[in-house]
This record gives structure tokens, sequence and C-alpha cells, in this order.
């Protein structure tokens, strides 16, 4: 039996959501395993639309357990938040259901702050690198510099002082470096103690649960945030996010070996967008970018910003086909493409005039990369509601077929609609 790991191949905004949304149904336990709030999902289940920012997608399943393992950053706040909303959409949100690893990192209103006052500062100075201000990396930071405050931390509330004036001892240094006023220990504690109830009924050793849930045949599915090329190694540094966004994150954040993993599906849009600054080979600052951004809906769930839209870029995902591992892609948002007379596919790059074939890590050769194009006939018949390839124009089949070509893995589904039940089913991730 294959545990899933669900990635997304291009810069995040894939359609994650709703290819989650459908594989939890097959889904014993649903982990989130990497990020924060800083990524959403849009689920449409029976016609009724949920945003989620933090919590795994499983949890609008009913029987289905999830998880927030400890490689996400958290945001006890939104949390809370987010809990208050589903449960008002009428969605059973208890300990039951949802599970929180008992050493997962907290964000915290000085962590906001500080990814605030750094974006401005470098906003000043032309250096943007376009965070959502939530805090995601200074929370990272203090991870890794090891005196983050961590879910278990809420629980010990005799240590927990000391720990705060230990973070409190840099963050401090920093605001009067950047001209801010200090954080109090008071009002951090507060901060503190004012959530604890909400949150540790929730904790758990989620790598225990995981452990005995797969020994005893359960299915998991791994959830990921972002995309590759935001990954904090592999992606287009600097502007990426500040985890690991491949698969392999997935053991390492949720606290099982990666034995656990048996299939890897990349969610693909059919065409290319980002969200912040960056490079962006195919990228359409025109008509054609303007028509994708419209017909796609192309706003992020989270931070509501304009993604910047282009033509599907095969370098870039037979890159992420590489790092991830993927077995096959979920190909999304075919049906944005209907009604146009051609499509253009990028398939390679100049480099200071020489041919390549991959995204250079180089921040200024990134920025060199000239795109290669291939030009497709297009197709005058609709994708949007497909539920087979026959119901597929023949032009629309050309095109997924060739881009599995391109980017040497195969379409296991196509999303056809936001719709869950719009799907083309090739090859069933967790079979066995």
């Amino acid at each position: 039996m294959a545990n899933v790991v669900v990635v997304g191949s291009q810069w995040g905004d894939e359609g994650k959501g709703k290819i989650v949304d459908w594989l939890s149904e097959r889904a014993d336990v649903v982990v989130r395993f990497q990020g924060g709030h800083n990524a959403g999902h849009t689920l449409v289940v029976d016609g009724k639309v949920y945003k989620l920012s933090l919590l795994p997608s499983g949890v609008v399943r009913p029987g289905k357990l999830s998880v927030i393992g400890n490689g996400v950053v958290f945001d006890p706040h939104a949390f809370v938040a987010e809990v208050t909303k589903l449960r008002g959409q009428g969605v059973e949100v208890t300990p039951a259901t949802l599970k929180i690893a008992e050493n997962t990192s907290l964000i915290l209103s000085l962590h906001r702050e500080l990814d605030g006052f750094r974006e401005d500062a470098a906003s000043n100075a032309g250096t943007k690198i376009g965070t959502t201000r939530r805090g995601i990396g200074p929370a990272y930071e203090d991870k890794v510099g090891r005196r983050a405050i961590r879910v278990m931390d809420l629980a010990d509330l005799e240590t927990l002082p000391a720990k705060v004036d230990r973070l409190l001892t840099h963050h401090n240094a920093l605001r009067r470096g950047l001209g801010h006023p200090e954080s109090t220990h008071e009002a951090i504690l507060a901060e503190l103690t004012s959530v604890a109830a909400d949150v540790l009924p929730f904790m758990d050793r989620t790598w225990k649960v995981l452990d005995e849930k797969r020994r005893r045949g359960a299915r998991i599915l791994f959830e990921g945030a972002q995309g590759t090329l935001l990954d904090i190694d592999h992606g287009t540094y600097p502007f990426v996010t500040s985890s690991n966004t491949v698969a392999g994150q997935a053991a390492a954040g949720s606290g099982v070996g990666p034995g656990a993993i048996g299939y890897v599906l990349g969610i693909t849009k059919a065409y290319t967008t980002r969200v912040g600054e960056g490079p962006f080979p195919s990228e359409q600052d025109n008509a054609v970018g303007e028509f994708l951004g419209t017909r796609g809906h192309e706003f992020g769930t989270v931070t509501g910003r304009k993604r910047r839209c282009g033509w599907f870029d095969a370098v870039l995902v037979r890159q992420a086909v590489a790092l991830n591992g993927i077995n096959g892609i979920a190909l999304t948002k075919l049906d944005v493409l209907d009604g146009l007379e051609e499509i253009q596919v990028c398939t390679g790059y100049r480099l200071d005039g020489e041919p390549i074939d991959y995204l250079p890590a180089s921040q200024g050769a990134q920025a060199r990369v000239q795109p290669v194009y291939e030009t497709l006939e297009g197709w005058s018949g609709t994708t949007k509601g497909a539920r087979s390839w026959n119901d597929l124009p023949a032009q629309a089949v050309k095109y997924v077929r060739y881009i599995e070509e391109l980017i040497g893995a195969p379409v296991a589904l196509l999303s056809t609609s936001p719709e869950r039940d719009d799907t083309i089913l090739v090859t069933d991730p967790f079979q066995d």
C-alpha cells in the first residue's frame, strides 16, 4: 500500500487543495509537513467553498485524522481563527480529528512584526523578497537558532518565562537595529498563555501516532505547501520560502522514515504562475498573461495578491520531477487554455547565447535565461468538466501527451474544474 506525498511542481498555487481533498477520500490520515499559514488551499466540496491556510485539507472530510507535523511553523492565533471559521461552516474540528506535533515551533507577534520591518526596509532598498509578512521566515530562523518556543512549552509554565527571555534577547537587538521599539516579556508571555488552553488539547506525539497508523495499514497522505521552486535549497533563491518544500521533507517534517513514502504526486498547472518577486522565464507580461490570469482567477488564497502568469515551462517541471522523485503528475486548469488558437510551451533556455536544459542556481544566471518556445495548435472545444479522455478535444489530448514527453513523467490525474468530481483518474496513487 503506497502512502502518498503531494508536492507542487512549480511556484505553488497549482491547485493542490482540490487534489488533496480528492485523494483524502482514499486516505485515512492527512499530514501537513512544512510551511505555515502563508499558503492557502481553496476546496470546493458539494458547492461549498472552504479556504484553508494552516489546517490540513483532510479536516473537511469526516472520519479522517489530520496532523500538523513538526516541520510546520505554527501560529496559534491563526489556528484558533481558522478552527472557529470552519466550525461556523459546520465542520467538526476536535482533538480526535486533528493533532498537532508537540515539537512544532510557534509563530508569535514578534515574528510577524520582524517580517514586516524587514520587508519595508528591503522595499526601500529595492531588494524586497515579497513575503506574506506572516512571520514564517523569522520563526524558522528561531527554530534553527535553537531559541524557538514550541507547542509543548505552552504546557510548561515554569520554564516558559526563561525561554521567552532567551527569545527576546535576540529579537530586541534586531528591533533596536531596525529602529523599532522592543517587545516586552509580559506581552509575549500573555500572548502565549492566552492561547494555551485552545491549543494544548490538540497536542500529541504525532510521530508515534503516525507510526502506529502506518503499522496498522492506514493510508497516509502527506501534504506540502508552496511549490518546488520556492524550496529554500532548490528554488529560485533568495526569492523562496523558508523551508524545504520538496518531497524528501515529508519524512523529516512528519517524523516518519523515508521508507514510509511510496508515491510522489506532483501537482502541475497547465500553464505557469507565481506570486511575489523573483525570476520567471516564461512570464507573459502582456495580453496573454492577462487572459490567463483573468480566466484562471489567479489571485492568492491567503493574500489576494494577483499572480504573475505565463506559458507552461517544461524545463522547470522536468527539474521538479527529478528533485522530488515524482512518479506522476496531477495536471490542473487545462480548461483555462480552452479557445486559444495557439499555445506556447517553453521547452528549453538559452543562457548567454548557449542552450541549456535546466534552471541555473545562480540568481544572476536565473535573471538572464531566455525561454525557447514550441508553438502548438490550440483547440476550439471545451475541456471544462470533462471526466474521461473521450470528453477532451483531440488537440487538448495532444497537449497533455506533449507535456508528459517533455517532463518525463506521466499524468496520473487530470483536473478539469475546481469541482472535485471533475477529475480524470489515470493512475490511483494509493493503488496497492
